[in-house]
């Protein structure tokens, strides 16, 4: 059977998780220290959201880990699947020694892994790229080098840590999923470095749009807007700060499930149910609060 038969995803090991280098705002304290992953709770909320993932029906696929590599444990960096192609992500420097790890988990299991574009075009695959109805999503923003700036709010300086996929990628994109439109967005919230923590798309052909709009630049905020219509369900400052859109979407049984945070407020939950989607709650907290992903940074949907 394909490894994308049916609802399925890759999850990575977390043996080796932690906080190795400190790429994303939720990854160091207020004064610049790298937050210490408590390893044991992880492999249990892991184990925990595999367990739960395939006693609904869903195929587990796991990448093994690499103890120089802690961020295989966040697969939805990896790149992107069409049919048996994988494209595979130009990541940013700290994270660049996972892609021979992705590419050798994807060709092992029958897929051709094709360089996306010239190699030099940041891109970081399905957290900044996916399906919406009929149409994808791509979200990019300024590619920085991570350093200090000096500030005169306390403690006087703020990291710059910029984004993972830049504009540029928009035309190979285009081209690969030809001729399925793709809307662009443009982030400008280093707390939401990737599309998929601050936009999810769900329901039965994945219809409708979670979003956190100040998470988008106002001219992609109007953008989204009139493209979604009465589809489009705004996100408040709490679950967007708690990582309700990084949500994994998958119809089971022709029923639309989502899979989202505990922490995400009663009334979204009640307004998903309203919907017609079947929540499944999530506590994957040690990976958000220490590495910066929640539920979808944790997961590569081969389903898409």
């Amino acid at each position: 059977m394909p490894l994308n038969a049916g609802p399925a995803v890759v999850l990575g090991d977390p043996a080796y998780f932690a906080v190795l280098h400190g790429s994303n705002p939720h990854t160091r304290t207020i004064f610049g220290r790298k937050k210490r992953v408590d390893r044991e709770v992880a492999r249990a909320q892991w184990r925990r959201f595999s367990e739960i993932l395939r006693d609904r029906g869903v195929a587990v696929h796991v990448l093994p880990a690499a103890e120089h590599c802690p961020g295989l444990v966040y697969p939805a960096n990896a790149g992107i699947v069409r049919g048996s192609e994988f494209f595979p992500s130009n990541l940013i420097p700290a994270r660049a020694p996972e892609r021979p790890y992705y590419e050798v988990f994807f060709r092992e299991h029958g897929f051709d892994v094709i360089p996306f574009g010239s190699g030099r075009i940041r891109f970081e695959g399905e957290a900044d790229f996916f399906r919406w109805g009929d149409r994808m999503i791509f979200t990019y923003g300024n590619v920085e080098s991570q350093r200090l700036a000096v500030t005169w709010r306390f403690p006087f300086y703020r990291r710059i840590y910029g984004f993972r996929s830049e504009q540029a990628a928009l035309p190979e994109l285009s081209r690969i999923v030809s001729p399925r439109e793709v809307i662009d967005l443009e982030l400008c919230d280093e707390r939401y470095y990737h599309g998929d923590t601050c936009l999810c798309s769900f329901g039965l052909n994945r219809e409708f749009l979670l979003a956190y709009l100040p998470a988008l630049t106002p001219v992609s905020r109007e953008k989204i807007r009139a493209a979604a219509k009465d589809k489009l369900i705004e996100l408040s400052d709490a679950d967007a700060a708690c990582y309700s859109a990084n949500a994994y979407s998958v119809v089971i049984g022709g029923i639309p499930h989502l899979f989202l945070t505990e922490s995400a407020s009663a009334v979204l939950k009640r307004r998903l149910t309203d919907l017609g989607v079947r929540v499944v709650e999530i506590n994957v907290s040690e990976f958000l609060k220490k590495g910066g992903g929640s539920v979808k940074c944790m997961v590569f949907d081969l389903s898409l």
